[in-house]
């Protein structure tokens, strides 16, 4: 697409759009002057292609479209199913995998469809109709363990939420935590690295049905080779989430033992973080689990949303490109040029640095939290999250760590160069901002002082930084 063709295509958009309801438009307008000014760190964010973003504001977004290619429940869904039969094939020649549904709206309804097919795979239960007709919402904390003991129990085993795991893999407040009897693996307390050892004597002791690799905040390759062993040595069935790293397993950063999909019976993902596509989910599986992944809808998703089948369409069909390759290689250069930006500059990073797209920095060295430091950093034009590290002392709401993350940046055409660069401004931040105190005078995890002349001082520098690098270059709203 041409430049003028992008900037004619967002611009009379917003025309259409201002028309109607000029505060809607004037946010998006907002929203792209925001994210052009500011340094985007956050590991799950990226900027999805114009063409990408195009094909999701369209008529698709008009239709009900249940059931499969060719097994709808609704009449006139032709060009439906041609565009999630594409995606799927595009999902499938990408990332080598036997099956691919495109349809779930996000990666913990990916992840929902890939629990509800293992589990109807494995079990035959009069439980599966009980649950149907009650409202979820009914269900008691009792009602779920008598579910759970009618399903046999079932038990997961995942990454521990403080090691880099994420809520929908069994915790209690997700609706995984309800669904199994969870248990999780931890890493080990002085590398911050996964003991397999340790993961093969948990499953062992605690027998799970689904053993579950993947993460959100571990910033290290995971053997998917040895996890598989250790599922097949306990009868589980191997699932990887691998919403964060997708797009170097599609780049083929990630091979061999560290690319999930030979491995794994099934596979999840988000399609936006650093697949840079569109937010939405999809489900890899092995052919055995492929009818009854393909019942995710009506059994876990509601309609599925056929422009965003359109948009990822878009993004898969750009991720087989030659130049995602480099693409995806240049987010782990960046990352690790970050990491060792940061290192040098006396930060702590957890397991001394990455080997992925992230970073996992232990702010409590400067004598913050994490929510301190993510506002303070804020405050500066510096774009993150907070996080927690193994054992935080400082739990999951305040955090002692600060994620980070290279897929944006990289995608702007940021280099190793400005890593180093962006790792002053962020070592600046944090060695300039001091814990603040309550009315009473105890610590606070919350309140934080910063000069607002180095936050603003540190903004305009990230701003200059981002200048030679333009995003959306096509995109003039002028």
């Amino acid at each position: 697409m041409s430049r003028n063709a992008e900037s004619t295509a967002f611009r009379s958009a917003l025309e259409v759009i201002r028309a109607v309801e000029p505060r809607v438009a004037d946010a998006i307008g907002a929203e792209l002057t925001d994210q052009r000014e500011s340094l985007k760190l956050i590991a799950s964010e990226n900027y999805a292609s114009p063409a990408t973003l195009l094909a999701m504001g369209n008529w698709f977004s008009d239709k009900y479209a249940e059931g499969t290619v060719g097994r709808r429940f609704y009449a006139g869904c032709q060009n439906v199913d041609t565009v999630e039969a594409l995606a799927a094939e595009h999902a499938r020649e990408l990332f080598g995998a036997a099956h691919a549904y495109v349809q779930p709206h996000s990666g913990i309804d990916a992840n929902l469809v890939a629990f509800w097919a293992v589990l109807a795979d494995r079990v035959e239960s009069p439980a599966l109709k009980k649950a149907q007709v009650r409202q979820v919402n009914d269900l008691t904390e009792a009602d779920w363990f008598a579910l759970r003991r009618e399903l046999g129990n079932q038990r997961m085993l995942g990454m521990s939420l403080d090691a880099g795991g994420h809520l929908t893999h069994g915790f209690r407040p997700n609706i995984s935590g309800k669904m199994f009897d969870q248990r999780s693996y931890g890493t080990d307390p002085t590398t911050g690295l996964i003991d397999y050892d340790r993961v093969a004597e948990a499953a062992r002791e605690f027998k799970p049905l689904i053993l579950v690799g993947g993460y959100s905040a571990y910033p290290r390759k995971v053997n998917f080779r040895i996890l598989r062993e250790i599922a097949d040595s306990v009868g589980a069935t191997f699932m990887v989430d691998m919403a964060h790293f997708a797009g170097l397993v599609a780049g083929k950063v990630f091979t061999g033992d560290f690319d999930p999909v030979p491995h794994a019976h099934i596979v999840t993902t988000t399609t936006h973080k650093s697949l840079r596509g569109p937010r939405g989910g999809m489900v890899l599986c092995q052919p055995e689990l492929a009818d009854q992944v393909d019942r995710g809808c009506p059994m876990v998703l509601g309609g599925p949303l056929p422009h965003v089948m359109a948009a990822k369409a878009v993004a898969l069909a750009e991720a087989r490109r030659p130049d995602f390759a480099d693409y995806a290689q240049r987010i782990v250069d960046n990352a690790q040029a970050l990491a060792e930006g940061l290192l040098s500059r006396g930060a702590t990073l957890v397991t001394g640095g990455t080997d992925n797209h992230l970073v996992l920095i232990d702010v409590s060295g400067y004598g913050l939290t994490g929510r301190q430091a993510e506002q303070a950093l804020l405050d500066s034009g510096i774009v993150t999250n907070r996080n927690s590290v193994p054992q935080d002392p400082s739990g999951a709401w305040y955090t002692s760590g600060i994620r980070i993350g290279t897929p944006a940046l990289t995608t702007r055409g940021l280099g190793t160069a400005e890593m180093d660069q962006t790792a002053e401004l962020i070592h600046t931040v944090l060695t300039q901002t001091t814990a603040g105190a309550n009315a009473d005078g105890t610590p606070s995890k919350a309140k934080y002082t910063l000069d607002p002349g180095l936050a603003d001082k540190v903004a305009g520098q990230a701003t200059d930084l981002l200048a030679t690098y333009p995003l959306y270059p096509g995109v003039d709203l002028s």
